[in-house]
């Protein structure tokens, strides 16, 4: 495993850090679960599952039912943008609150408003007298939570598991959230045409329950805290430029918002698909969300895999998610479109693991609420952004041309971005035309044109 980064930089600033550590070897594979070993963090992993699959089973149900109540695809980007919105305007102080205050309070905070909208949803639904409007409500109010709930979140697994395994832990909770896509979206699509979406909204306050009953009975002493930042000015405009002068934080920060506002509105576009190219009902709706949740299942597990951490790696995620979003564009049938979606997961998560490997490993403790609030900002903001206007441009102009648009500008901009960071590392292409039979070596490899290109090891 990669060693651990410093609590401080080499000059003693605690807002830096030492060169990034890389993992040299690849894991054997009895510790691709390793972290899992940590009892605190196993009992979350479980929590975790639970509660994703209910969140993706309310999503689901949730988009579904305003495309149902307005008829419009629209409407349903409106949704996912009130839903993220709040995190585009204050992510970065849900960032300051999360380096000031203990993150496991926190969380059992916000898992217990979550439940409450949740609970207000399913008596809404349940009884027949839920509106658009309703629905826009509690989107935009659970989005609030999310601000201080996403960058806590994501801190809280150093918390749990120490530097050591922080890689691992990151990778399996990328891995558990892809199990919770895959599985709840297919019991969503079924749970609504056999019984309604509302009690899709019951599951997910009691998951939200147990969340914080699980959070609640965690054993304290045995996790690694770090200090908390104390209230001072000028907090936001510090991590603002810690991620500025920081290129690895920086350029995943770049890509990560052309693929947010561009490709992640997958449930969007989904339910495009499924409503106006196959018209294959919720079942439909429900099945390409899990083939894209197995897709990213099987590049979240590949992750622990990964022997180095680069930016190289990080852009050629993005480039597969797109590039195989965009072929969608083409598809004859909804089974080769699943196929093609199935494809992207695996991409989207490659990047996104690696994306957020780099930004947490590459940030010091003592900033990284902020750090990950900017970083989740982007990725989750973006969202408000890309939410509305993917949903419009599929009634406008067709799914068809609109999924080569949300895949086609990632990939463009990856390459783009790629030949920028190659000619910063004094990178190239080695291309070899034998193998060597004693040793598996690339047939094209990205290499440093010169030693001294070898210092650029983020690249």
């Amino acid at each position: 495993m990669a060693s651990p980064p410093p609590s401080a930089g080499p000059a003693g600033d605690p807002t830096l850090t030492a060169p990034l550590p890389i993992t040299n070897q690849r894991p054997a594979w009895r510790d691709t679960f390793i972290s899992l070993r940590i009892p605190n963090f196993r009992r979350f992993a479980i929590s975790h599952l639970v509660a994703v699959i209910a969140v993706w089973m309310q999503r689901i149900a949730q988009d579904w039912m305003v495309l149902e109540l307005s008829g419009s695809v629209t409407a349903v980007g409106i949704t996912v943008a009130l839903q993220f919105a709040p995190f585009l305007i204050l992510g970065p102080y849900g960032g300051i609150i999360a380096d000031r205050y203990p993150k496991r309070i926190l969380l059992i905070i916000t898992q217990s408003m979550a439940a409450l909208m949740a609970v207000a949803m399913a008596v809404l639904a349940l009884t027949g007298v839920v509106e658009v409007w309703h629905v826009y409500l509690i989107a935009f109010t659970l989005g609030l939570v999310t601000v201080v709930d996403a960058p806590a979140r994501q801190v809280f697994v150093n918390d749990l598991v120490g530097p050591v395994h922080l890689r691992n832990a990151i990778s399996l909770n990328s891995s558990i959230f892809q199990v919770g896509a895959m599985v709840g979206p297919a019991i969503s699509g079924v749970l609504i045409t056999a019984i309604g979406g509302g009690w899709a909204f019951a599951v997910n306050a009691v998951a939200c329950l147990y969340t914080v009953i699980t959070l609640a009975l965690l054993r304290t002493d045995q996790l690694t805290v770090a200090a908390r930042a104390p209230r001072s000015k000028g907090q936001l405009r510090e991590g603002v430029r810690y991620v500025m002068r920081k290129p690895a934080i920086f350029w995943c920060m770049l890509m990560g918002a052309f693929v947010s506002v561009f490709a992640m509105s997958t449930p969007v576009l989904m339910a495009a698909f499924a409503d106006t190219v196959f018209d294959s009902g919720a079942q439909g709706y429900g099945f390409l969300n899990t083939a894209l949740a197995t897709g990213s299942l099987v590049g979240a597990l590949a992750s622990t895999r990964r022997t180095t951490l680069r930016l190289r790696g990080v852009l050629g995620g993005a480039a597969a998610f797109g590039g195989f979003m965009a072929l969608g564009s083409v598809a004859p049938n909804q089974m080769v479109f699943a196929i093609l979606m199935f494809f992207a997961g695996i991409g989207c998560l490659w990047f996104i693991t690696g994306a957020n490997q780099l930004v947490q490993i590459s940030s010091n403790l003592a900033i990284r609420g902020r750090v990950m609030a900017l970083y989740m900002m982007v990725l989750i903001g973006g969202q408000a952004i890309g939410g509305p206007m993917i949903g419009w441009l599929a009634e406008n102009i067709g799914a068809h041309t609109t999924v080569l648009i949300a895949g086609g500008v990632p990939l463009v901009a990856a390459g783009v971005f790629a030949v920028v960071l190659a000619q910063k590392g004094q990178l190239t292409l080695r291309f070899r035309y034998t193998v060597s039979p004693s040793q598996r070596r690339r047939l094209v490899a990205i290499v440093p044109k010169s030693p001294d290109a070898r210092s650029h090891s983020a690249v």
